[in-house]
């Protein structure tokens, strides 16, 4: 059976005598019964809970390149789930009805962290991923069913806006083997007034992740018309990241559809997509991708050396692989950055729903 009074790590009581919750920079601060602003860490007399402990909005099988996971075990198949919640207030969301949901009786499946390792093995899927809301507020179970994965040789994924505190940052991602980190524009502007949210603390997670972990990482940027999609935005986020992170982090630029809050802006063009990858690319960064539009070279992984094609897509689907077992381009020997098998796996496009009902 599910547990929704699961005692929350990362608060601290305040002089008021009320809590606040140290997981996010939104430094909620509670009264008894209120909860965050993510809607599922809540105080319960003298501590905080995490609402959501063992239950989600559902199970489902996905292609890795659909996280974006470009190179991380490219062609594998990943265990998805959420929860409901988000400590964001993207006013773009789209998958506003699980993460924008109070409705707890979205969360039909329920499941411990054993069950997921164990249905995540039996699936024949090389990894499990947090992904439809962010991993961030529930961290504690995806920690919990991270350890479970790992001991049975099952990777983790996080999809996540990298919106956290620095100690709850730290243990979470030392749970975490490859994470797409939505980096969602290059304002502080946009951030508040669309996000409700600060851009500092999500680069502080990027450069975290880049020069103080293991853990493999892609970055995401949906782009929104007349929001953040100016070649002056695109060429300062795309010089930055060439600086901070380096060459070798994938970027993939994705496009916005009409939801939620903003229905009324139209949605991305496939040839911003088109131009924001060549902006990146003359930056000097080797992997830029893009997504929900069907362009060839968008999809492809080119070498870091002689651009050679090395993973050629149709979707999420390998057409070609090139790559040698430890990662390197067969024509000029450059070593092509990722975590990568002994051949590409050939989960396809498919999507798979299953039900998970075992603790």
């Amino acid at each position: 059976m599910e547990n929704s009074s699961y005692p929350a790590r990362y608060w601290h009581f305040v002089e008021d005598g009320r809590i606040q919750c140290d997981v996010c920079p939104r430094d909620c601060r509670l009264h008894e019964g209120q909860r965050g602003a993510c809607f599922v860490r809540m105080r319960q007399g003298d501590q905080m809970i995490l609402t959501t402990y063992g239950r989600s909005s559902g199970f489902c099988i996905d292609p890795i390149e659909k996280k974006p996971l470009n190179h991380f075990y490219p062609g594998s198949s990943v265990l998805s789930f959420g929860t409901a919640g988000c400590n964001l207030a993207c006013k773009f969301c789209q998958n506003w009805d699980i993460s924008k949901s109070k409705d707890m009786d979205r969360l039909m499946d329920q499941a411990s962290p054993e069950a997921i390792a164990v249905a995540a093995e039996q699936s024949g899927c090389r990894s499990v991923a947090f992904t439809y809301n962010d991993p961030v507020i529930f961290t504690e179970y995806a920690m919990d069913v991270a350890d479970a994965c790992h001991a049975r040789g099952i990777k983790t994924v996080a999809v996540t806006a990298g919106y956290m505190h620095g100690q709850a940052r730290r243990d979470f991602f030392a749970k975490i083997d490859g994470a797409n980190v939505d980096l969602k524009a290059f304002t502080d502007d946009f951030y508040f007034k669309l996000t409700g949210s600060h851009l500092q603390p999500v680069l502080d997670t990027l450069v975290y992740l880049r020069h103080e972990t293991k853990v493999w990482f892609e970055i995401t940027t949906l782009l929104i018309p007349g929001k953040n999609d100016s070649d002056e935005e695109m060429t300062a986020m795309s010089q930055w990241i060439m600086k901070v992170l380096g060459p070798d982090v994938p970027l993939h630029f994705s496009a916005f559809h009409p939801d939620y809050k903003m229905p009324d802006v139209p949605a991305t063009p496939p040839a911003t997509l088109v131009r924001a990858r060549d902006i990146a690319l003359k930056a000097g960064l080797h992997h830029v991708y893009t997504c929900n539009v069907h362009h060839r070279d968008g999809d492809t992984t080119f070498c870091p050396g002689c651009h050679a094609p090395l993973i050629v897509r149709d979707w999420y689907e390998i057409k070609q692989y090139r790559l040698s077992p430890d990662g390197h381009c067969p024509d000029c020997g450059a070593a092509v950055a990722g975590r990568f098998g002994q051949e590409a796996g050939h989960f396809g496009r498919r999507r798979i729903p299953i039900a998970i009902n075992m603790f």
